[in-house]
C-alpha cells in the first residue's frame, strides 16, 4: 500500500498565505484591478514589503498564474483572486476554464560557483521552504507586474495578446523572508542577481496550449559567477480541484522526438520534460470509466527550454518523490565511478537538500530514466538497483522534476537571456481501459506506446517556432534557419574533371523535391501569425416608432484589409463576423451575421507523396476564370470529381461559406457601394490630395460598412462586436485566425441618443417600476435581464433601477418621501457615446445599506431643467 506525504508543502504554502496576509493588511499589497489578472502595486509605504504580486495567463486554453518572485503557479504564492474574473486563479488548469489541475507549483533554480563557494537561488525549492527570489519593496519602480497587450495598436512594447513583465532578485536576506538553509546550516548567501520576466500568452489555434517564459539574468555583483546552471523545478500534483489525494499517481518522463508532419521519415526534436497523471482518472477511480470531459484528466503538461546563452551546454533532467520516510524519497540515481563518486543526500536518494545539493543535481548531466520504467533492471545502464517499492514508483506517485542547463559565466553587470516554454496537449490518454489492460510495471512498454504524444510535441514545436519563426530571415544577414529537403526524385551525373589520374566528379541533382524549413535562424522573434486587426467600430442606438430598439453597427475595415500577417506578410483577410452578447462574456458572444470574400482553396495532387496537399493561398473566382476559362466553376470539382488540367489533377473546396454580397441591406453591407478602391492607403496623403475619398470623420469610404440589428429591447444592455478574420495559412496548416470578440466589443442600450433627447424634450423614464422584488428579475421567469455579467456579486448586489433618455450629463437623486437625500448619482459622459443616455441606481443608500419598501422621489437636473419622477419599490 502507498504512503503518501505532502505536509511539508501543504505547510510551507500555509504558511505564505500567512505571511502574505501580514503583508496585505500592512500596505494593502494584494489590492487588485486591472481587466487581466494583474496585480497593481499600491502607493509607497514606510514598511518594506516585498511587493509579491501575481497575474493570470488565460487569453487561451491554458490558464497559468505567474508571480513576481521566481515562481508559477499558486502553491508557493497561496491563492488569490484573478480579477478578470472575480474567481480564484488558477494554477494551471486546462482546458481553461475547468476543475482540471496541472500544476501545484513550479520555481526557477539557478546556481554558481562564487569564490570558494557553491550558492543555489531558488524561487522555491519545494520541500524544505525556502523562498529567496523578491521583488523590490512596495513603492519601488519596477516593484509590481507591467502589462502589456498586441491588442492595444498604440502599445509598441507589446509581443502577446497578452504580456506580463516582473522584475526581481535573490538579494533579499531578512529572515522575515528567506529562511535559513537548514541542510548546510546558513542563511541566505546572494549570487546577487536580478531577473527580468517576461511572459507571453495568444489566444490563437496554434498557441493557445502553451504560455512562453524569456528571463534576462543579470549579474549585479561585483563577483564573477562562474560555472553557472539553471533549472525549473515542477511539482505538478495532477488532480481535480478539491482532491484530497489525486495528486499521488503523477508519472513523468523526457520526450526527446516525434515523428515530423512533413513526412518523409524525418522526425522532429521536442525535448521536453513531461508530467501527467498515470491513467486520466482521478484517485485511480477505474469505475469512472468512461473519461468525462469535466473530471478526467486526459492530458499532459511540461516545460520545454527553446534558448539558452550558448548551444554546447549540458542539460540534466531529474525526477523524484519527496518524502520524510527515506526508502519512499527516491529518485534515479547513477552507481558512483572513481572518476564520478555517488553522492549521499544523507540517506535520501531524492530529494536535494541544501545549496550544495541542489547544485550537484543540476551540473551532473543526468538523464534520468521516464518514472513508467522504475521496476526495470537498469543498472546495466549505469543506474542504481530497482528499489524494494519500485513498482508503487513505476505506476505512479507525488511526483516532481527539474530540467536544468549549463555551465557558463556571468561577470559583473553581464546579462544573459534563457526561454522555455510551458506546455500543454490533450488526449495524452485517449482510452479509459488502458490502463488496467496494459500496464505492467516490469514490462512498460505496451502502455508506454499507448500513451499519445502527438497533441502535445506538436504544441511543443509551435512554441519553439513562435520564439524563433522558421524561414525567416530576422536581422537580415541571408540565413532562415535549418530545413529538411524530402526527395522523391533525383539523378546522378558524372563529370570528368581530370584525366591523368582520373578524376570523376559526381553530383546529385534534385528532380522531384519538397524543402521544409523546421528552425529558426537563431534570433529570436516571438511572435506568430496573427488575424487580422478587428474593425474600427461605432454603434449607434435609437427607438423607432414602434418603440423598438435599433443598433446600427457601422465599421471601418482599413487596417483589417490592408494590414499583412507578421508570419507569412502576405494580406490574408477573409472576411468579417458580427457577434452579439448579453452579459460581455467571451464565452457568451454569438455570431449573427458574417461577410467572406468569394474564394477556393485548391488541391493538388501529389503523385509522389500519395496525397492531395494545399499549398497556395485561396483563389479568388475571377483569377480561377483567367487560369481555365470564363465559365469554369470550381464548385464542381470537389475531391470525388477531381480537374484534370494538363499532368496536374486537383479539386477545390470554398474557404469560408462565401457570403460574399456586399449589396443587401439586411447583410452587412458597404455604405459607399459605387466608391473605388482608394488611390493610396497613406491617410495622410488622402486627405491631402484625395479629400474626396474620406469620410467626414476622416476614414476612407472604401472600406466603410454597416449592418443594422433591428427588434431589440430598448431596455436590455446588449454587447456588440465586430471581428476579422483570414484564411490562414496552408503551407504551414494553420487554419483560419479570427480576432477576439471582446477586443473591440462595445456594450450599449438599444435607446435614443443624447442628441435625440435633447432635441425631443424627450421625459427620462425609470424602469422595472414599481420594482417588485418577488418578480425574480434575475431568473428566467423574471426575464433574467438583471445581473448579467454580474453572476460574481450577491444577488443583492445585482439589483437595478435603469433610468434611459438622460441627457450625457446630468444628476439623478432618490429622496424619500419625507424628503431625505437617499443616493445621488453622477451621471458624465461624452455625448452620443455608448451608454451616455442611461444609468442605473443598484437600490443601495448612500450609506450602503439596502433600500426598504416605499414610494421614492427621483429628480434628474441638467443644463437642460429639471425633471421630477415617482418611484415604487416593494421589497
Amino acid at each position: 500500500m502507498k504512503q503518501y506525504f505532502k505536509a511539508k508543502t501543504a505547510i510551507f504554502a500555509g504558511l505564505i498565505i500567512v505571511l502574505f496576509s501580514i503583508g496585505a493588511s500592512q500596505s494593502a499589497a494584494r489590492s487588485l484591478a486591472g481587466d487581466s489578472g494583474d496585480m497593481i502595486r499600491p502607493a509607497k509605504t514606510t514598511v518594506s514589503i516585498p511587493n509579491v504580486s501575481g497575474a493570470v495567463h488565460n487569453v487561451g486554453k491554458i490558464g497559468l498564474s505567474i508571480t513576481n518572485e521566481g515562481n508559477f503557479g499558486t502553491g508557493f504564492i497561496g491563492n488569490f483572486v484573478d480579477s478578470s474574473t472575480g474567481l480564484a486563479a488558477p494554477s494551471c488548469q486546462y482546458p481553461y476554464p475547468s476543475r482540471l489541475d496541472y500544476l501545484f507549483g513550479a520555481s526557477f533554480w539557478i546556481g554558481a560557483v562564487v569564490g570558494r563557494d557553491t550558492l543555489v537561488s531558488t524561487g522555491a525549492d519545494g520541500w524544505a521552504g525556502p523562498r529567496e527570489m523578491w521583488p523590490a519593496y512596495i513603492g519601488y519602480p519596477h516593484s509590481g507586474i507591467e502589462h502589456h497587450s498586441i491588442k492595444d495598436p498604440n502599445d509598441t512594447l507589446a509581443v502577446s495578446e497578452q504580456d506580463y513583465i516582473a522584475v526581481y532578485s535573490d538579494t533579499v536576506t531578512n529572515p522575515s523572508y528567506v529562511a535559513q538553509d537548514q541542510w548546510d546550516g546558513r542563511p541566505h548567501v546572494p549570487l546577487n542577481i536580478e531577473i527580468t520576466q517576461r511572459t507571453f500568452a495568444w489566444s490563437y489555434a496554434y498557441a493557445e496550449d502553451f504560455v512562453l517564459f524569456d528571463y534576462s539574468i543579470k549579474n549585479i555583483g561585483n563577483k564573477k559567477l562562474n560555472k553557472v546552471y539553471m533549472g525549473v523545478y515542477v511539482d505538478a500534483d495532477v488532480k481535480t480541484i478539491g482532491s484530497a489525494e489525486g495528486y499521488a499517481d503523477d508519472i513523468c518522463g523526457f520526450k526527446r522526438e516525434i515523428p515530423s508532419s512533413f513526412g518523409c521519415g524525418f522526425r522532429d526534436t521536442v525535448n521536453i520534460a513531461w508530467i501527467a497523471d498515470n491513467n486520466g482518472l482521478d484517485n485511480d477511480l477505474l469505475d469512472q470509466c468512461p473519461y468525462s470531459s469535466s473530471s478526467s484528466l486526459t492530458s499532459v503538461t511540461g516545460l520545454r527550454v527553446v534558448r539558452t546563452p550558448s548551444d554546447s551546454l549540458k542539460y540534466s533532467f531529474n525526477w523524484w518523490i519527496s518524502n520524510t520516510s527515506a526508502p519512499l524519497d527516491f529518485g534515479p540515481r547513477r552507481i558512483g565511478t572513481p572518476e564520478d563518486p555517488f553522492r549521499d543526500f544523507g540517506g535520501f536518494l531524492g530529494t536535494p537538500e541544501g545549496d550544495r545539493n541542489k547544485y550537484y543535481i543540476m551540473r551532473h548531466e543526468e538523464f534520468d530514466y521516464d518514472q513508467l520504467f522504475s521496476a526495470v533492471d537498469n543498472t546495466a545502464s549505469g543506474w542504481l538497483p530497482k528499489a524494494a517499492q519500485a513498482i508503487d514508483f513505476a505506476d505512479g506517485f507525488d511526483t516532481r522534476y527539474l530540467l536544468s542547463f549549463g555551465p557558463f559565466d556571468i561577470n559583473p553587470g553581464e546579462v544573459l537571456p534563457v526561454s522555455f516554454a510551458y506546455v500543454a496537449g490533450e488526449n495524452f490518454h485517449t482510452r479509459c481501459e488502458a490502463w488496467k489492460e496494459l500496464f505492467n510495471a516490469i514490462y512498460p512498454e505496451a502502455y508506454y506506446d499507448y500513451l499519445n504524444f502527438s497533441d502535445f510535441g506538436k504544441n511543443a514545436l509551435w512554441a519553439s517556432w513562435i520564439y524563433d519563426n522558421p524561414g525567416y530571415d530576422t536581422d537580415g544577414d541571408s540565413v532562415k534557419g535549418k530545413f529538411r529537403v524530402c526527395v522523391y526524385d533525383s539523378s546522378l551525373i558524372f563529370d570528368t574533371i581530370q584525366f591523368d589520374p582520373l578524376v570523376i566528379e559526381t553530383t546529385v541533382t534534385y528532380l522531384k523535391a519538397d524543402t521544409s524549413y523546421y528552425e529558426g535562424d537563431g534570433v529570436p522573434d516571438f511572435r506568430g501569425a496573427a488575424p487580422p486587426p478587428a474593425p474600427k467600430m461605432w454603434i449607434y442606438p435609437q427607438v423607432n416608432r414602434f418603440n423598438e430598439g435599433e443598433l446600427r453597427v457601422r465599421f471601418n475595415g482599413y487596417r483589417s484589409e490592408t494590414e499583412r500577417d507578421v508570419f507569412s506578410r502576405l494580406r490574408d483577410f477573409e472576411g468579417y463576423r458580427i457577434y452579439q452578447s448579453l452579459t460581455g462574456r467571451a464565452s457568451d458572444f454569438v455570431v449573427i451575421t458574417s461577410y467572406d470574400k468569394a474564394d477556393f482553396n485548391k488541391y493538388i495532387w501529389n503523385s509522389d507523396r500519395g496525397f492531395f496537399e494545399l499549398k497556395d493561398p485561396p483563389f479568388t473566382l475571377d483569377s480561377l476564370r483567367r487560369l481555365y476559362g470564363e465559365s469554369f466553376d470550381p464548385a464542381q470539382y470537389a475531391r470525388d470529381y477531381p480537374f484534370y488540367w494538363m499532368d496536374s489533377t486537383f479539386y477545390f473546396n470554398r474557404q469560408d461559406w462565401n457570403q460574399s454580397s456586399l449589396t443587401d441591406s439586411n447583410l452587412i453591407h458597404k455604405i459607399y457601394p459605387d466608391q473605388v478602391y482608394p488611390t493610396t492607403l497613406n491617410l495622410d496623403s488622402a486627405r491631402q490630395h484625395f479629400p474626396e475619398e474620406l469620410t467626414a470623420d476622416g476614414y476612407f469610404k472604401y472600406f466603410e460598412y454597416e449592418y443594422n440589428l433591428k427588434h431589440l429591447l430598448p431596455s436590455q444592455l446588449y454587447y456588440i462586436a465586430v471581428t476579422a478574420f483570414d484564411y490562414g495559412s496552408p503551407a504551414s496548416g494553420l487554419e483560419s485566425l479570427e480576432s477576439a470578440p471582446a477586443q473591440n466589443s462595445v456594450g450599449e442600450y438599444a435607446q435614443n441618443q443624447n442628441g435625440v433627447v435633447e432635441a425631443a424634450r424627450l421625459n427620462v423614464i425609470a424602469y422595472p417600476n414599481p420594482y417588485r422584488l418577488d418578480a425574480d428579475y434575475q431568473d428566467s421567469s423574471g426575464g433574467k435581464f438583471e445581473g448579467r455579467g454580474l453572476e460574481n456579486l450577491m444577488p443583492d448586489r445585482k439589483r437595478a433601477i435603469h433610468f434611459m433618455n438622460l441627457p450625457n450629463k446630468c444628476t439623478i437623486r432618490i429622496f424619500s418621501l419625507d424628503g431625505d437625500l437617499i443616493r445621488e448619482i453622477n451621471h458624465d459622459y461624452p455625448k452620443d457615446s455608448p451608454r451616455s443616455m442611461h444609468d442605473t441606481w443598484d437600490l443601495i443608500t448612500r450609506n450602503t445599506q439596502m433600500v426598504v419598501s416605499g414610494i421614492y422621489y427621483y429628480s434628474v437636473e441638467s443644463e437642460f431643467g429639471n425633471q421630477l419622477g415617482k418611484l415604487v419599490i416593494i421589497m
